[in-house]
């Protein structure tokens, strides 16, 4: 089975840093971005299945990337991180298409628990991809058996 990968997408270096070492510690590959920016620059060469991603950020926001992230990376998973005076836009995020929210200060167990759910409804779409990939290029014997007699 597949490992999952995370992004962190936090404005405080020492928020990323930290919240980078706790993940690692239960075994999950953690890479990190200071802005928007950063993070759609280090999508293009990884394979990240869930994105952490601060609402508020200067610059680019968190909504702004959400959309620029689905846009380009689409079976990526994005949990958007927000304070409580910016739960307005958190919902506005989930209307873009963002996986879910947490509140910070969230506890690690919880970034956990809600990454594995990302990951684990990501693996079930791309499942679902395959298979109708492979129904595409396969051919039920009696489409094989017409072709023969024309």
């Amino acid at each position: 089975m597949e490992k999952m990968k995370i992004m962190l997408v936090d404005d405080e270096e020492r928020y990323l840093q930290t919240t980078k070492k706790l993940i690692e510690k239960k075994g999950y590959e953690v890479l990190t971005a200071l802005s928007g920016e950063e993070a759609l620059e280090k999508l293009k060469p990884q394979n990240v299945h869930v994105v952490i991603l601060d609402v508020k950020m200067p610059g680019m926001d968190g909504n702004q990337t959400l959309k620029a992230i689905k846009t380009l990376y689409p079976l990526v998973e994005v949990i958007m991180l927000t304070g409580h005076g910016t739960m307005d836009s958190a919902i506005d995020g989930l209307k873009s298409g963002a996986f879910d929210y947490l509140v910070k200060p969230a506890d690690i167990d919880d970034i956990i628990e809600k990454a594995m759910e990302a990951f684990e409804k990501r693996q079930h779409r791309e499942e679902k991809i395959r298979v109708a990939q492979s129904k595409k290029y396969m051919r039920s014997p009696r489409e094989i058996l017409k072709d023969d007699n024309e």
